[in-house]
């Protein structure tokens, strides 16, 4: 048996789409035709494997439509895998001693909308078999700790959708699970939320918990993540600490090295000298110029813009006016 919270080997999950495709036994093979509507089939996952340690936060990074939530409702024993294997906590999927371990938020959570807070999170207790004293405890603890105390007397249906997120990571941690899976928590969040929700994450790695979250945004990840699995296309592209991913290869710059401009008459004046020497090895195209003068880091012009150096090209003449411009 392994010990890994989350192990999975080739895990691979198509769908057969359209009223054809969906025929018991013949489906697959009008699904070949690729008909759009009729008979279609559609690789969701395709062959991933991957191992979650204990105790670690692995975050599953990829963009919408990768089969990141596919792979997750495989884990999760909400659909059934085309093929490969994969187990939790040491667990074939579908073990209810595993289960017991396991909290999970999927992406669009639906709840009873008539419930509040504390009923909410006692009903999902009760699913768990948690005594009514332990439930009502855990519940009010879980409120304070997800930041919805000032809303505890409020059904569900009343509530922003950053709130129902916060009541649906309450609940994932009812059980007080030493797995949680997090199909893309920071959804719907202010800044204020997904910075409660990082600082949550952190606590449960303190206590010794796994965490298992998707996103798709880098930021959330690169904050949080011991390892990362990178999806595309329903493939594992790569998988390891971020910072091992991240290539640091620069593929393009925009600046160029500077010259010193010669002016009137072949010599350069003090001007530009005093600019070009202040610029150092980087010049810019001046806006408005055929030729690249340095920028002046010292100096600023009339509103704050950084100023080009030497001087700038003359106004237009108003031709309806008289006189110099």
């Amino acid at each position: 048996m392994s010990d890994a919270a989350v192990e999975v080997h080739d895990l691979v999950k198509t769908f057969d789409l359209g009223f054809l495709g969906a025929l018991p036994g013949i489906g697959p093979l009008f699904s070949r035709l690729q008909l759009k509507g009729i008979a279609q089939r559609v690789e969701a996952v395709r062959g991933v494997s991957l191992r979650v340690e204990p105790g670690e936060i692995f975050g599953f990074l990829g963009p919408n439509g990768a089969g990141k939530t596919t792979t997750i409702k495989m884990l999760m024993g909400l659909i059934r895998p085309t093929s490969g294997t994969a187990s939790i906590l040491g667990r074939p999927l579908g073990d209810r001693e595993a289960r017991a371990r396991l909290g999970f938020l999927p992406e669009h959570p639906y709840f009873y909308d008539y419930l509040k807070p504390i009923e909410f999170l006692d009903f999902y207790g009760r699913l768990f078999r948690i005594d009514a004293r332990e439930r009502r405890r855990r519940a009010e603890a879980l409120v304070d700790r997800v930041g919805l105390r000032h809303a505890v007397n409020r059904p569900l249906r009343k509530f922003s959708k950053g709130m129902v997120q916060r009541i649906g990571i309450a609940q994932a941690l009812i059980n007080d699970p030493d797995l949680v899976v997090l199909d893309e928590p920071m959804s719907g969040l202010d800044p204020m939320g997904r910075k409660d929700v990082r600082d949550l994450i952190f606590a449960l790695k303190e206590q010794g918990k796994t965490v298992f979250f998707s996103s798709h945004i880098l930021q959330d990840v690169e904050a949080l993540c011991d390892r990362v699995a990178i999806m595309a296309r329903g493939r594992l592209r790569s998988i390891g600490p971020l910072h091992t991913l991240l290539g640091d290869e620069v593929e393009r710059i925009d600046v160029q090295p500077g010259k010193r401009l010669a002016g009137a008459g072949g010599a350069p004046d003090a001007r530009r000298r005093r600019a070009a020497h202040a610029a150092g090895p980087v010049g810019v195209l001046a806006a408005g110029h055929d030729r690249r003068r340095p920028l002046h880091p010292g100096r600023a012009g009339r509103r704050g813009a950084p100023r080009v150096g030497g001087a700038p090209p003359p106004l237009p003449r108003d031709p309806l006016r008289r006189g110099g411009p």
